[in-house]
């Protein structure tokens, strides 16, 4: 796959790559909304504010067709997100902005409205919470929101009062009375997640003049005023006729365990009913067909041990009772598949799933109609990967969200009958790069195989070979096969390094097979598959063998901190994130219960990185922020003093070391602040040139260094 052209005008950079605040000003897209009759396409697009502190967010509406010109049809300093439309064709969305009507009203993320023919939108409605989530029946007007409430609140005025005296008195505390405390990196509590009802208002005051666009007054209603903690991280669905919500819901059990159960919530009433729960099974609901009588259901079971999980697509009957029984769809299908949209007329289920380095749209066949039993048929044949996908009402066409490693996420319609797929008009052009995007394969000692992606600087020869950086995926289940912006190998490429991207035993588009080799062995399998194929790629003449590091992050970290322990071939290592004693990782990441059931104790010592340290030799970079909960901040100060005091590198007499430690006070598992980014990229690149090419490139000014 050769670069795209590039251009170089007048003292600008040959590329965004080229320059750290070119790369962060490229806009960002997200989110795909297609309204009811098909003739509107809503995304949202995160650009640069003018300080480069932030990313604000505004929506943009796209041409279906791909005629015209994208436009920007919102507009604020706090931006726009969530955007859905209703059956009517409104376009609701959220946004924090102030509202006109109501200048001195504190701001908070509020729900408003943009009529089908354009104007000003304006607030439907706010509450002191918030709003945090938009959900519209397909065929009927009915409008739902998710947002938190104080467990205690009696009602929206009750829950108002209670938050004005928590801020008023300076209060923060948070009493816990079950288990997860925190998630990813947000405290939980003392506010819960509930679903409500967007329903009619007051009626105006009879004969009281107005004009005609006065939005009507609305009230909610909480359809889960006892749900607790059961919605938290939840997915939710709606009947095209607006009568049943379909949700997955956590049910707690003994010993802060929990699985994730299937409730329908009945809209009229309120009643909420369990549809599926299994012991050492969860579910979620898919999307709800278009005569509202079958739900697309995935399942995930348990881990344990010796077992990875296994993903399961299937239909549910509904209206169903607590026996309702499961319909396996393409049973035989060795994927992990992502339910996106029914066809219109309910034969077929478009779905995403990863495959060999991209991430495709399939059809999957209902059983009994024509073709089902060919099983899924990939409709995307390009090495991309797709999300947000959306069917047109005449079913001939979808429309989704497209990335790989050669552009960022850009809308598309593909053709449903020849899977042809056509670029939409973009709210910006695809920001060029120079290089070349290669597939690359190679087969382990145990005969399996080892696929991955490698990225080349322009003019890579024998007689200039480019120092390798490989950089190992988090998850671990997952895949190298989308854009990224946390690590972008286009701005290392345009340094001059090569970036090697392999999916190693565990990652997701192989099969369970390549999935379970490497389960509860971190250790093995998956680093034994990047070194035999970072042995591939060092082989040939355009790769510098005498010049590469080890990088990566979260899973990615633990893998590099692995690979200090275990092998001195690399002259770096850069590790974010990081996993590193696992037995202290365990009980302390917001996810225990999860972690406790994938490794035994012995399991842990046996893959634990922090028992290798003695044998570390190689330079390391420790990357952590304070607010990330996944991977605590433990993990990094234990990492950074087991280094510095017990290493081969370790601090000399005068305190000194070939170690760094990048530490962020106010940023999570990952790194969303632009100026932080531009920081982390900027150290790393440091770093490696001090390291790889024996250079003293400068730390960045904002450092204070």
């Amino acid at each position: 796959m050769a670069s795209t052209d590039t251009q170089t005008l007048g003292e600008h950079p040959d590329t965004p790559f080229h320059d750290l605040d070119h790369y962060l000003a490229i806009p960002r897209v997200s989110g795909l909304a297609l309204s009811p009759d098909g003739t509107r396409l809503v995304t949202t697009v995160a650009t640069l504010n003018d300080k480069g502190t932030e990313y604000r967010t505004a929506l943009w509406e796209l041409d279906p067709e791909g005629n015209k010109q994208a436009r920007r049809i919102t507009r604020s300093a706090k931006g726009e997100a969530g955007a859905v439309f209703a059956a009517d064709g409104n376009l609701y969305f959220t946004s924090a902005r102030p509202d006109p009507e109501s200048p001195d009203a504190d701001p908070v993320n509020a729900l408003w409205v943009l009529p089908p023919d354009g104007g000003e939108a304006s607030v439907v409605l706010s509450r002191a919470g918030g709003v945090s989530g938009l959900l519209a029946a397909k065929d009927a007007g009915a409008l739902f929101v998710a947002a938190s409430v104080l467990a205690g609140s009696t009602d929206e005025d009750n829950d108002e009062e209670r938050r004005k005296t928590r801020q008023d008195n300076k209060v923060a505390a948070i009493l816990h009375t079950g288990y997860p405390v925190r998630y990813w990196d947000a405290d939980l509590g003392p506010a819960q997640p509930r679903l409500f009802a967007v329903d009619p208002g007051a009626e105006p005051e009879p004969g009281k003049p107005g004009t005609v666009d006065a939005v009507p007054e609305v009230k909610l209603r909480n359809l889960t005023p006892d749900a607790g903690n059961g919605l938290r991280e939840a997915d939710t669905v709606v009947s095209p006729d607006g009568k049943t919500l379909y949700s997955s819901f956590t049910r707690p059990l003994a010993n802060a365990d929990s699985r994730t159960v299937l409730v329908a919530v009945d809209v009229a009433t309120g009643t909420r009913r369990v549809l599926l729960d299994t012991e050492g099974m969860s579910y979620f609901p898919g999307p709800v067909s278009p005569d509202g009588r079958t739900l697309v259901v995935l399942s995930e079971s348990d881990t344990t041990p010796g077992q990875a999980p296994r993903i399961g697509l299937h239909l549910l009957a509904v209206p169903a009772d607590g026996d309702a029984a499961l319909r396996p769809l393409a049973p035989g299908w060795d994927r992990w598949p992502r339910p996106a949209a029914w066809l219109p007329d309910g034969s077929a289920l478009l779905v995403t799933a990863d495959e060999d380095g991209a991430s495709p749209v399939f059809r999957v066949g209902v059983p009994g109609t024509a073709g089902a039993d060919a099983g899924p048929v990939r409709l995307t044949a390009d090495s991309a990967a797709y999300t947000d996908v959306a069917v047109a009402p005449d079913g001939r066409s979808a429309y989704a969200l497209r990335s790989s490693y050669e552009f960022p996420a850009e809308a598309v319609r593909i053709d449903l009958s020849g899977g042809g797929v056509t670029r939409l008009q973009a709210p910006a052009g695809r920001p060029a790069y120079r290089g070349v995007l290669e597939r690359v394969e190679t087969t382990s000692a145990a005969g399996d195989r080892v696929p991955g992606y490698l990225a080349l600087p322009e003019g890579a020869s024998a007689g200039n070979p480019a120092p390798l950086l490989l950089w190992i995926h988090g998850g671990p289940l997952g895949s190298w096969n989308a854009w990224t912006w946390r690590w972008n190998p286009w701005l290392l490429v345009a340094r001059g390094y090569a970036v090697l991207l392999p999916d190693p035993a565990l990652s997701t588009g192989y099969g369970q097979d390549h999935i379970q080799r490497g389960w509860g062995e971190w250790g093995n399998a998956p680093f034994l598959d990047l070194m035999a194929i970072t042995d591939a790629v060092v082989r040939r003449p355009d790769i510098d063998e005498t010049r590469t590091a080890a990088m990566g992050g979260s899973f990615g970290g633990y893998m590099a901190n692995w690979v200090a322990g275990h092998t001195d071939r690399f002259n770096a290592i850069v590790t974010h994130a990081s996993l590193w004693a696992l037995d202290q990782f365990g009980p302390t990441t917001d996810s225990a219960q999860y972690w406790l059931k994938e490794m035994t104790a012995e399991m842990a010592a046996e893959n634990s990185p922090h028992l290798h340290v003695e044998n570390i030799r190689t330079p390391m970079l420790v990357i952590h922020g304070d607010k990330d909960y996944r991977v605590p901040i433990g993990e990094g100060l234990r990492l950074w003093y087991e280094l510095l005091s017990k290493s081969q590198l370790a601090a000399d007499e005068k305190g000194e070391t070939e170690h760094r430690f990048l530490y962020f006070p106010d940023e999570n598992h990952w790194i969303l602040q632009p100026q932080h980014a531009k920081v982390w990229y900027g150290v790393v690149e440091h770093f490696l040139a001090r390291n790889l090419l024996d250079k003293d490139i400068p730390v960045p000014d904002e450092l204070g260094l």
